[in-house]
């Protein structure tokens, strides 16, 4: 039985009473990171237990292993913060225990998508993630594009080194674009800046320096 347990994106209050039985429980983790998998454990004195590697880079070696051992025992999924599965390679372990017949249970819990997008005031009805962007503006603008076409409100994980560039190609496209980056959320230094596409970009231009996690939303309505 496959576990899919979402930890949090921050502030560790936010883990779940279930998540945390859940983790206790498992039979063991599998684990994007396991070594910042051990110090969320260490923290929440949740006893040492077999914690499994998987990630881009050995997802394929370990596989077989893991479908055997989720056959006859239970594992706990996660990622290194939020919802596993949204943006790393964790959903194509869910797709291997889906097609051998393993149940697979989600145990809901902290997103940096769902909690951005709720803070941001940007319409909630519809909304198109795409993760992390491609690279070259024709493809941002695809992208775009696409938000515009369903009109959706668009959700992205933009880096610290991009977000500005990302921005300024979207005011130079849509500068009435309605904007928020959403940055280190639910730690100490949460902040969002809303506005135009343009009046955005002015404001991360000004900065001296941009760190942490970022979701960047744009709608176009």
């Amino acid at each position: 039985m496959l576990l899919i347990v979402a930890t949090p994106i921050g502030n560790l209050e936010d883990i779940t009473l279930r998540a945390l039985n859940v983790l206790r429980e498992a039979d063991f983790i599998i684990a994007e990171n396991p070594l910042h998998t051990a110090k969320l454990l260490k923290h929440f004195e949740i006893p040492k237990k077999e914690l499994i590697q998987f990630a881009d880079h050995n997802e394929q070696k370990v596989l077989p292993k893991l479908l055997d051992k989720l056959k006859s025992g239970s594992g706990a999924l996660v990622s290194d913060a939020g919802t596993p599965g949204i943006s790393d390679p964790g959903f194509r372990l869910v797709r291997a225990c889906v097609e051998q017949k393993i149940k697979v249970e989600s145990i809901p819990g902290a997103s940096a998508t769902i909690t951005a997008l709720v803070a941001s005031g940007l319409p909630t009805d519809k909304f198109l993630f795409v993760g992390f962007l491609p690279k070259t503006e024709p493809k941002l603008l695809q992208v775009l594009g696409q938000a515009i076409l369903t009109a959706s409100t668009l959700v992205i994980y933009e880096s610290p080194q991009r977000i500005l560039k990302t921005v300024l190609a979207i005011a130079k496209h849509h500068p009435t674009a309605q904007v928020v980056v959403a940055r280190e959320l639910t730690k100490l230094h949460e902040e969002f800046i809303r506005g135009n596409a343009t009046e955005v970009a002015e404001q991360l231009s000004k900065k001296t320096s941009i760190k942490g996690e970022i979701v960047l939303l744009a709608s176009f309505k």
